[in-house]
């Protein structure tokens, strides 16, 4: 079967994203005591991305309640921020979205609480295996 790509990012893939994530049923048990909500943003570079570009994502207790492009007003506990070669890198399993952060490949917002994230290192790996699972062309193929 022949999968339609979803360009990354935009509604049409978030939507797909927040679908797979529902149906993740290792995510739904690493994540089952979660609270909190994330702006995944993909930093401008001045070549691919212009602006940057950020998505909504609402978790809680293992379902994600909402998904979609960020509006500029958006406010989230967490943002978690890289350019738009290591978002590519990431879904590629080329990056660990944990070791990402350590390395300084991606970034959390000032103030953002680093020990939290630390308690989910599986809950974020299924994020990014999700991520991984939708069928995504990007902006420069």
């Amino acid at each position: 079967m022949n999968k339609e790509k979803l360009l990354f990012p935009s509604e049409e893939w978030v939507a797909k994203y927040w679908e797979l994530l529902n149906e993740n049923a290792a995510y739904k048990d690493a994540a089952s005591d979660w609270e909190g909500d994330f702006i995944f943003q993909v930093n401008a570079d001045g070549d691919i991305i212009k602006e940057p570009m950020k998505l909504y994502i609402d978790l809680w207790h293992g379902d994600c309640r909402e998904a979609r492009m960020a509006k500029d007003d958006d406010k989230a506990e967490f943002t978690y921020s890289g350019t738009y070669a290591n978002w590519k890198k990431l879904f590629a399993g080329e990056i660990d979205p944990i070791k990402g952060l350590m390395s300084r490949k991606f970034s959390l917002g000032k103030g953002d609480n680093m020990g939290k994230i630390m308690r989910y290192t599986k809950a974020a790996a299924e994020l990014v295996s999700t991520a991984a699972s939708v069928p995504t062309k990007f902006l420069d193929e």
